[in-house]
């Protein structure tokens, strides 16, 4: 299988995401599940959940059986986080994910068959429509949908909001150690690039402040924060480190001795705190967002988190926290 860094990267970019083909037929013919994610910034000011409100009639006009709704920063908060979702829409035999993103100027829904895996999403040329607001796009969608007949018969007047249970994400939090991996200096340490084939975090992509993203912004933001990391690499680093550029298996990194990966999540630090398994800063501090770096020791799936919190709003700092903490 090929390896798939997290649904929450090194360097989270997004490429041009454009609407291909039309409505999968699943999407007339199976559940769905909905991730929103909405600019704070908007206006008029909805939370999340109001938003789902506001485009679940349009989704079930349009065809679909939404029969749950996250808010898409939760998701991907890390890649166990993500696996942990992706198995529960597994158990509740989900068909489909739609993903509505809500920026300062318009709304867009994308729709997209599920992977079936922690991935959940397998690209993003997804089919899409965009409008002013949820009722421009959703009206559009429901458009769309007018000409396929819906078997979802049976579907729910208002959205709902499940939880994902303890037992259900226990498994991949306990993953996450409090302390160093060791043979650092043994093994390579992994990087992969941002917008190369090594990333992942489709989802990703569907964040209100990352959709749209032109290439040319990508590949300038990916060369100016490949030097600065490489020189904070350098002083604080002394082992081996090897750039990633296109996805391999397992079996392919170890084999070039790169057998830890290093990883970048991003979010409010409450939350990153909680789902790591830690207990979570409360008030203003836990509600920042921050960017968290840990190691991942691929051959036994082990998340290293550091023997101290190391988080920060600055990624540059973040980072050499992280590496400082390493010589602990």
């Amino acid at each position: 299988m090929k390896y798939i860094c997290c649904a929450l990267l090194f360097f989270i970019s997004i490429h041009i995401v454009q609407a291909q083909g039309s409505l999968p037929q699943s999407f007339f013919e199976g559940k769905s599940v909905v991730m929103v994610s909405t600019d704070p910034g908007s206006r008029p000011v909805l939370s999340w959940q109001q938003l789902a409100d506001s485009v679940h009639h349009h989704l079930v006009e349009a065809g679909a059986d939404p029969v749950a709704y996250f808010e898409l920063e939760q998701v991907i908060l890390s890649e166990a986080r993500q696996a942990d979702y992706a198995k529960a829409f597994s158990q509740r035999q989900v068909k489909n994910i739609i993903l509505v993103t809500r920026k300062k100027e318009s709304l867009s829904i994308h729709i997209g068959p599920f992977s079936e895996d922690g991935k959940i999403i397998l690209t993003t040329a997804l089919y899409g429509i965009t409008g002013k607001d949820w009722d421009d796009a959703g009206t559009q969608l429901a458009g769309s949908g007018k000409a396929t007949r819906s078997k979802n018969l049976l579907v729910i007047d208002v959205p709902e909001f499940p939880q994902i249970s303890n037992q259900e994400t226990a498994q991949s939090e306990q993953k996450f150690l409090p302390r160093n991996p060791l043979n650092l200096e043994v093994f390579k340490l992994g990087i992969p690039l941002e917008g190369s084939s090594a990333e992942s975090g489709s989802l990703s992509y569907f964040r209100y402040d990352l959709l749209g993203k032109s290439q040319e912004a990508i590949l300038a933001e990916q060369a100016a924060q490949k030097f600065q990391i490489q020189s904070i690499m350098e002083s604080n680093y002394p082992f081996q480190i090897e750039w990633l550029t296109e996805a391999k298996t397992n079996e392919e990194l170890v084999q070039d001795r790169v057998q830890f990966l290093l990883v970048k999540v991003e979010g409010r630090q409450a939350d990153l705190m909680k789902s790591m398994g830690l207990e979570p800063i409360v008030g203003e501090e836990g509600s920042k967002t921050v960017v968290k770096y840990y190691i991942k020791l691929i051959v036994r799936d082990e998340l290293y988190l550091g023997p101290e919190w190391d988080a920060d709003e600055d990624w540059q700092l973040a980072l050499t926290n992280f590496l400082n903490n390493l010589k602990k």
